[in-house]
């Protein structure tokens, strides 16, 4: 666990563009609430993403709660 955290750490600290080496994950991310709420691409664009961006809102949203609860419940 240890040497895998390093060899993490060692990694990032030579990576230069953040940005780009997590785009890919950001990507995948956002396509996936794309596809929760137009699978078959019928929507326009702009209702799809607005919808996607609902998603994520509501999924982060339910990660927040559960945390809270089991602060909660930890206390």
């Amino acid at each position: 666990m240890l040497r895998a955290r390093t060899a993490a750490y060692t990694s990032w600290a030579n990576t230069r563009d953040v940005a780009a080496r997590t785009a890919p994950g950001r990507e995948a991310a956002h396509r996936r609430f794309e596809d929760q709420v137009d699978p078959d691409r019928v929507l326009p664009e702009a209702e799809r993403l607005r919808r996607a961006d609902a998603a994520r809102k509501a999924w982060f949203t339910s990660l927040a709660l559960k945390s809270a609860k089991a602060r909660r419940k930890a206390s």
